[in-house]
């Protein structure tokens, strides 16, 4: 069985002791940011129209909490025991969700990144969840001029994004 079969497989098992039957597809999204497919590797797409209303809010609920749940145990899981070499990424999609989300958090990282620049000064991000906090630290990777990093414990954890000093760069 191949590595993204045995995802698939393990999401729609764990989904059905949920009592939640829904397809579940292999395409990733279509993401305006290709930077984003790249470092999620392979994503697992359940089915929103299969879903009542009540079954998508509990999954999309609290910043996609639960999705970020699944897609964590999902992980561990499968990549239990094996090399960094052998490991599988797994991103866990609801329709559009997360795409849309990401989206949203590429422009809230562009918007603070024109914050810093202009300013010189550190930007504290409004709260995220450790999964959001990752990907803007992702998207920003690239900017040579300003560095990020998480600061705080628990629901008070933020992520700053600095100006890079002079005798850093």
């Amino acid at each position: 069985m191949s590595e993204e079969n045995q995802g698939k497989k393990w999401l729609s098992d764990l989904l059905l002791r949920c009592g939640v039957e829904a397809g579940i597809s292999l395409d990733p999204p279509d993401l305006s940011n290709p930077q984003l497919l790249e470092s999620s590797g392979s994503w697992l797409t359940i089915d929103a129209k299969a879903l009542s209303l009540e079954q998508v809010q509990v999954l999309t609920a609290r910043g996609m909490a639960a999705l970020d749940s699944m897609q964590y145990l999902l992980n561990s899981t499968i990549n239990m025991g094996r090399t960094a070499e052998e490991r599988e990424a797994y991103t866990v999609e609801l329709g559009t969700f997360r795409a849309q989300r990401y989206a949203e958090l590429s422009n809230l990282a562009a918007e603070a990144a024109a914050k810093v620049r202009e300013s010189q000064e550190e930007y504290q991000m409004p709260p995220l969840s450790g999964a959001e906090r990752r990907l803007v630290h992702t998207i920003l990777c690239d900017e040579t001029d300003l560095e990020t990093h998480s600061q705080g414990e628990g629901a008070d954890r933020r992520l700053m994004i600095c100006p890079v000093s002079e005798d850093e760069g």
